[in-house]
Protein backbone atom coordinates (compact mmCIF):
# COMPACT_ATOMS: atom_id res chain seq x y z
CA UNK A 1 0.00 0.00 0.00
CA UNK A 2 1.31 3.45 -1.05
CA UNK A 3 2.11 5.97 1.66
CA UNK A 4 -0.18 8.62 2.16
CA UNK A 5 0.61 12.25 1.00
CA UNK A 6 1.10 14.46 3.80
CA UNK A 7 -0.80 17.29 3.45
CA UNK A 8 1.89 19.51 5.95
CA UNK A 9 3.26 21.57 3.77
CA UNK A 10 -0.27 23.06 2.26
CA UNK A 11 -0.96 23.98 6.01
CA UNK A 12 2.34 25.45 6.86
CA UNK A 13 1.58 27.82 4.07
CA UNK A 14 -1.72 28.38 5.11
CA UNK A 15 -0.71 29.01 8.74
CA UNK A 16 2.10 31.46 7.96
CA UNK A 17 -0.32 33.79 5.51
CA UNK A 18 -2.96 33.73 8.24
CA UNK A 19 0.27 34.44 10.84
CA UNK A 20 1.23 37.21 8.56
CA UNK A 21 -2.60 38.54 8.00
CA UNK A 22 -3.05 38.61 11.92
CA UNK A 23 0.41 40.76 12.07
CA UNK A 24 -0.66 43.21 9.63
CA UNK A 25 -4.18 43.59 11.28
CA UNK A 26 -2.37 44.40 14.76
CA UNK A 27 0.49 46.31 12.82
CA UNK A 28 -2.11 48.52 11.56
CA UNK A 29 -4.27 49.32 14.39
CA UNK A 30 -0.81 50.09 16.55
CA UNK A 31 -0.29 52.60 13.59
CA UNK A 32 -3.31 54.40 13.53
CA UNK A 33 -4.15 54.32 17.42
CA UNK A 34 -0.22 55.63 17.92
CA UNK A 35 -1.43 58.55 15.07
CA UNK A 36 -4.50 58.99 16.62
CA UNK A 37 -3.96 59.23 20.26
CA UNK A 38 -0.37 59.14 20.47
CA UNK A 39 2.33 56.47 21.81
CA UNK A 40 1.84 56.81 25.68
CA UNK A 41 -1.73 56.84 25.86
CA UNK A 42 -1.92 53.32 23.16
CA UNK A 43 -1.97 50.69 25.22
CA UNK A 44 -1.61 47.04 24.34
CA UNK A 45 -4.98 46.09 25.05
CA UNK A 46 -5.92 49.16 22.59
CA UNK A 47 -4.02 47.67 19.93
CA UNK A 48 -5.56 44.58 20.26
CA UNK A 49 -9.49 45.14 20.50
CA UNK A 50 -8.80 47.60 17.22
CA UNK A 51 -7.32 44.56 15.55
CA UNK A 52 -10.00 42.03 17.00
CA UNK A 53 -7.50 39.93 18.55
CA UNK A 54 -6.42 38.90 22.23
CA UNK A 55 -3.31 40.59 24.28
CA UNK A 56 -1.50 37.53 24.00
CA UNK A 57 -1.74 37.29 20.54
CA UNK A 58 -0.43 40.85 20.13
CA UNK A 59 2.69 39.86 22.13
CA UNK A 60 3.02 36.84 20.28
CA UNK A 61 2.51 37.94 17.01
CA UNK A 62 4.20 41.18 17.51
CA UNK A 63 5.81 42.10 21.22
CA UNK A 64 5.51 44.85 23.07
CA UNK A 65 4.64 48.25 22.25
CA UNK A 66 7.54 49.18 21.18
CA UNK A 67 8.03 46.12 18.91
CA UNK A 68 4.31 47.67 16.88
CA UNK A 69 5.93 50.80 16.55
CA UNK A 70 9.24 49.53 14.96
CA UNK A 71 7.42 47.48 12.86
CA UNK A 72 4.73 50.11 11.75
CA UNK A 73 7.49 52.27 11.23
CA UNK A 74 9.76 50.28 8.91
CA UNK A 75 6.56 49.25 6.60
CA UNK A 76 5.95 52.67 6.04
CA UNK A 77 9.75 52.92 4.94
CA UNK A 78 9.18 50.30 2.56
CA UNK A 79 6.13 51.00 1.63
CA UNK A 80 4.97 46.93 2.42
CA UNK A 81 5.84 44.48 4.91
CA UNK A 82 7.62 42.15 2.72
CA UNK A 83 11.00 40.78 4.39
CA UNK A 84 13.33 42.55 1.84
CA UNK A 85 16.26 44.53 2.81
CA UNK A 86 15.77 48.20 1.52
CA UNK A 87 19.26 47.60 0.13
CA UNK A 88 17.54 45.00 -2.32
CA UNK A 89 14.59 46.35 -3.55
CA UNK A 90 14.31 46.75 -7.52
CA UNK A 91 14.21 51.06 -6.90
CA UNK A 92 17.10 51.07 -4.70
CA UNK A 93 19.36 48.82 -7.14
CA UNK A 94 18.49 50.61 -9.99
CA UNK A 95 19.44 54.17 -7.82
CA UNK A 96 22.86 52.60 -6.91
CA UNK A 97 23.45 51.35 -10.74
CA UNK A 98 22.30 54.53 -12.63
CA UNK A 99 25.31 56.17 -14.44
CA UNK A 100 23.58 59.48 -14.79
CA UNK A 101 23.56 62.44 -12.21
CA UNK A 102 20.12 63.74 -13.69
CA UNK A 103 18.47 60.53 -13.60
CA UNK A 104 19.86 59.86 -10.11
CA UNK A 105 18.49 63.15 -8.95
CA UNK A 106 14.96 62.25 -10.52
CA UNK A 107 15.22 58.69 -8.70
CA UNK A 108 16.18 59.57 -5.28
CA UNK A 109 13.83 62.33 -4.85
CA UNK A 110 10.98 60.07 -5.97
CA UNK A 111 12.03 57.53 -3.71
CA UNK A 112 12.81 59.88 -1.20
CA UNK A 113 9.73 62.10 -1.19
CA UNK A 114 7.66 59.28 -1.45
CA UNK A 115 9.42 57.75 1.54
CA UNK A 116 8.94 60.94 3.44
CA UNK A 117 5.43 61.24 3.21
CA UNK A 118 4.89 57.92 4.52
CA UNK A 119 6.59 58.27 7.45
CA UNK A 120 5.37 61.72 8.17
CA UNK A 121 2.22 59.78 9.98
CA UNK A 122 4.47 58.54 12.50
CA UNK A 123 7.51 60.75 12.77
CA UNK A 124 6.23 62.83 15.70
CA UNK A 125 4.95 59.85 17.56
CA UNK A 126 8.52 58.37 17.44
CA UNK A 127 10.23 61.48 18.53
CA UNK A 128 7.74 62.35 21.48
CA UNK A 129 7.51 58.20 22.43
CA UNK A 130 11.98 58.44 22.49
CA UNK A 131 11.55 60.55 25.33
CA UNK A 132 10.50 58.44 27.76
CA UNK A 133 11.04 54.81 26.27
CA UNK A 134 14.59 53.50 25.82
CA UNK A 135 13.30 51.31 22.67
CA UNK A 136 11.79 53.82 20.91
CA UNK A 137 14.68 56.32 21.44
CA UNK A 138 17.17 53.21 20.40
CA UNK A 139 14.13 52.91 16.63
CA UNK A 140 14.91 57.04 16.46
CA UNK A 141 18.23 56.80 16.68
CA UNK A 142 18.73 54.35 14.13
CA UNK A 143 16.09 55.98 11.48
CA UNK A 144 18.40 59.05 11.81
CA UNK A 145 21.61 57.10 11.59
CA UNK A 146 20.26 55.41 8.66
CA UNK A 147 18.96 58.61 6.85
CA UNK A 148 22.07 60.06 7.33
CA UNK A 149 24.29 57.46 6.28
CA UNK A 150 21.78 57.01 2.84
CA UNK A 151 22.26 61.12 2.43
CA UNK A 152 25.96 60.71 2.41
CA UNK A 153 25.71 57.81 -0.38
CA UNK A 154 24.00 59.98 -2.33
CA UNK A 155 25.83 62.95 -2.97
CA UNK A 156 29.23 61.06 -2.78
CA UNK A 157 27.76 58.77 -5.57
CA UNK A 158 26.49 62.37 -7.19
CA UNK A 159 30.43 63.33 -6.53
CA UNK A 160 31.64 60.44 -8.40
CA UNK A 161 29.46 61.19 -11.41
CA UNK A 162 29.97 64.39 -11.50
CA UNK A 163 26.49 65.57 -10.73
CA UNK A 164 27.67 67.84 -7.81
CA UNK A 165 28.68 71.19 -7.89
CA UNK A 166 32.42 71.58 -6.73
CA UNK A 167 32.15 74.60 -4.93
CA UNK A 168 29.42 72.36 -2.08
CA UNK A 169 31.76 70.23 0.13
CA UNK A 170 30.47 66.68 0.66
CA UNK A 171 29.80 67.18 4.11
CA UNK A 172 27.39 70.18 3.54
CA UNK A 173 25.99 68.29 0.80
CA UNK A 174 25.29 65.52 2.72
CA UNK A 175 23.63 67.94 5.44
CA UNK A 176 21.70 69.12 2.79
CA UNK A 177 20.17 65.94 1.29
CA UNK A 178 19.40 64.73 4.92
CA UNK A 179 17.53 67.79 5.62
CA UNK A 180 15.78 66.91 2.38
CA UNK A 181 14.56 63.69 3.36
CA UNK A 182 13.27 64.70 6.48
CA UNK A 183 9.61 63.59 7.11
CA UNK A 184 8.55 67.16 8.61
CA UNK A 185 8.39 69.05 5.55
CA UNK A 186 6.73 66.11 4.20
CA UNK A 187 4.13 66.22 6.91
CA UNK A 188 3.65 70.24 7.14
CA UNK A 189 2.87 70.28 3.00
CA UNK A 190 1.13 67.17 2.60
CA UNK A 191 -1.06 65.90 5.66
CA UNK A 192 -1.64 69.68 6.84
CA UNK A 193 -1.59 71.67 3.53
CA UNK A 194 -3.08 69.44 0.89
CA UNK A 195 -0.52 68.82 -1.26
CA UNK A 196 -0.60 65.88 -3.15
CA UNK A 197 2.54 63.49 -2.93
CA UNK A 198 3.39 63.94 -6.35
CA UNK A 199 3.73 67.66 -5.95
CA UNK A 200 5.54 67.60 -2.84
CA UNK A 201 8.07 65.07 -4.92
CA UNK A 202 8.40 67.94 -7.26
CA UNK A 203 9.13 70.67 -4.94
CA UNK A 204 12.00 68.11 -3.30
CA UNK A 205 13.65 67.95 -6.94
CA UNK A 206 13.23 70.99 -7.59
CA UNK A 207 15.20 71.36 -3.82
CA UNK A 208 17.69 69.31 -4.78
CA UNK A 209 18.84 70.11 -8.50
CA UNK A 210 19.30 73.87 -6.82
CA UNK A 211 21.43 72.43 -3.69
CA UNK A 212 23.51 70.22 -5.82
CA UNK A 213 23.35 70.49 -9.60
CA UNK A 214 26.29 72.82 -10.81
Amino acid sequence: MPPSTSPRPYRSALRDEQARATQRRIVAAGHDLFVEQGYAPTTIDAIAARAGVSRKTVFTSVGGKAAVLKLAWDWALAGDDEPVPMADRPDVKRMFEEPDPTRLIEQWTRQNGTIACRLAPLFDVLTVAADGDAEAAALRADAEANRSRAARWFVTRLAELGGLRKDLPVDRAAAIAELLMDPIPGRRLVLERGWTVEEYVSYVERMARAAFVP
